[in-house]
């Protein structure tokens, strides 16, 4: 509407002009044109200054202009304006996305509707050795070359994942599986599962190892069993059976002491932190287990040696840290042979650590079995353990409480020299009398 009266305006003024030199009709039609082709070619040019602008695609105001073209500008400038804003807001939630993705520990990949790689994230990268610039826009079937995952791809049935070998440095078990979706794309998940598949492993052997160590007891009792029930056997005779079931049935309940003991470990609430015990009292307390085990293997024939410093506290669970440090005394006294010599004692580390350490003349232990010794259930000489009445189990339980403590468990050794064992406790969680007395 404002164009036409603008128009009809441009005419008026150009018949105006022309009559008021000249009283003339023909010349006022004149006029009339002369003063549309006016507002023609201004409306013309300012419409190509606004058509510049736009072209121009930048932030800059509108060219100054009037009438509709100016209006027109403006609203132009509005939605550009509001077009700019929303697009760097869904940008910058894109790229807070694709950063999350990044972050997570498990992959993924974008796959077009060829199957060539689109986008991947660096844990996929790390998954299946994938590089994400050289292998952009690459069929996925010729950067990831395991036979187990072309099978997978020509069976075209993504209901369940397929486990795959790393290609990275690290031996590790992959996880994979393809997600349809849009017009025939696929989002491709890649998950580390060799923590998981350990974790199996390990609770496999775990009860396998559990089911054997309850299983030869048994098998022993129910002998012992059967021999005196079908057999006259004499006083002396059956006293011997009954000895025999009665070791038995104490190496099930050692089994079955230290496996609750374990269980409470995992499960249980973290160790007091101000809760104090004198260093003393758990030392008498390791050395009278030694003493006692002492006497029953050896004849009381070893020689035990209590050294270095008791004068402080240690923060803690007094009934963990009783567990531990008996375990490492009676293992000593167990492979230490008759005559021989153990020391155990408390030492201060530099940083005010308190460390508590046994050190035998015993056999020693080869260095391929150091690593291992804390595993459960791992022993050097299967027999020669049982003979001695261990479950297996005493280095792992030492291994938790120092853990829990903050702390850790050492182990050092050279063969048919002997070996040393120590626990480690952090210096938040020892209380040194003699500073206190200074202080």
């Amino acid at each position: 509407m404002l164009r036409t009266v603008e128009l009809f305006l441009a005419m008026f003024l150009g018949w105006l002009l022309t009559q008021w030199t000249h009283s003339n009709a023909t010349l006022g039609l004149l006029g009339c044109l002369l003063g549309a082709a006016l507002w023609m070619t201004w409306d013309m040019a300012a419409r190509a200054v606004l058509v510049r602008w736009i072209q121009r695609r930048d932030d800059s105001k509108p060219p100054k202009m009037r009438g509709l073209w100016r209006d027109l500008g403006e609203r132009i400038y509005k939605s550009l304006r509001y077009q700019r804003r929303k697009t760097l807001d869904e940008r910058r939630r894109l790229n807070e996305f694709l950063a999350a993705i990044q972050a997570s520990p498990n992959g993924v990949v974008l796959l077009d509707s060829e199957g060539r790689m689109d986008w991947c994230n660096q844990s996929a990268s790390e998954h299946l050795g994938l590089d994400p610039n050289e292998d952009l826009h690459q069929v996925v079937r010729n950067i990831v070359r395991d036979p187990v995952f072309t099978q997978y791809l020509q069976k075209g049935r993504y209901e369940t994942e397929v486990k795959l070998h790393s290609r990275g440095p690290a031996a590790s078990e992959i996880a994979v599986q393809l997600f349809p979706y849009g017009r025939q794309r696929h989002l491709m998940l890649t998950r580390d599962i060799t923590a998981i598949q350990r974790a199996e492993r390990m609770r496999r052997d775990f009860v396998a190892n559990v089911s054997h160590e309850i299983k030869t007891p048994l098998t022993v009792i129910r002998g012992v069993v059967e021999t005196l029930q079908d057999l006259p056997l004499d006083a002396e005779q059956r006293d011997h059976y009954l000895s025999s079931m009665a070791k038995q049935a104490q190496r099930m309940d050692n089994l079955v002491t230290d496996l609750l003991t374990l269980s409470s470990l995992e499960g249980g609430p973290p160790p007091p932190a101000s809760e104090w015990h004198a260093a003393q009292v758990l030392i008498e307390t390791a050395l009278n287990d030694a003493k006692a085990l002492n006497g029953v293997l050896h004849g009381g024939t070893q020689t035990l040696e209590v050294m270095g410093e008791t004068q402080f506290d240690v923060a803690g669970s007094g009934r963990e840290m009783q567990s531990a440090l008996g375990n490492l005394v009676t293992n000593a006294v167990r492979y230490t042979p008759p005559n021989g010599r153990i020391t155990l004692g408390w030492r201060r580390l530099p940083h005010g650590e308190a460390e508590f350490y046994v050190q035998d003349t015993g056999v020693g232990i080869a260095p391929q079995h150091l690593s291992r010794l804390s595993e459960r259930f791992y022993r050097i000489d299967q027999s020669r353990s049982r003979e001695t009445g261990g479950t297996g189990l005493g280095l792992a339980i030492v291994k938790h409480i120092a853990q829990r403590h903050g702390g850790d468990l050492r182990i050092s050794s050279v063969l048919g020299k002997g070996s040393r064992f120590s626990v480690t406790f952090p210096a938040r969680r020892v209380r040194w009398l003699d500073d206190q007395r200074e202080a």
